[in-house]
């Protein structure tokens, strides 16, 4: 448990300004709504993508066990 009185900071995934990660920042990871606004951009553009490895169903059958 964290006893200290002094709130976390985290840096803004966007600009990696130092900002304080409670409740009272409601854009929190982000320092602002512009760094979320510019990281929903990037999902959006599909500049940030999640891998895929593609397989061939027929060269792994799946097991009939």
């Amino acid at each position: 448990m964290n006893t200290s009185s002094s709130p976390k900071k985290v840096s803004c995934p966007t600009c990696k300004k130092e900002t304080i990660w409670s409740p009272d920042n409601r854009f929190r990871p982000f320092c602002s709504e512009r760094c979320k606004m510019i990281d929903l951009g990037q999902w959006a553009n599909e500049s940030y993508r999640v891998p895929v490895i593609e397989q061939d169903e027929f060269d792994n059958p799946p097991s009939l066990q």
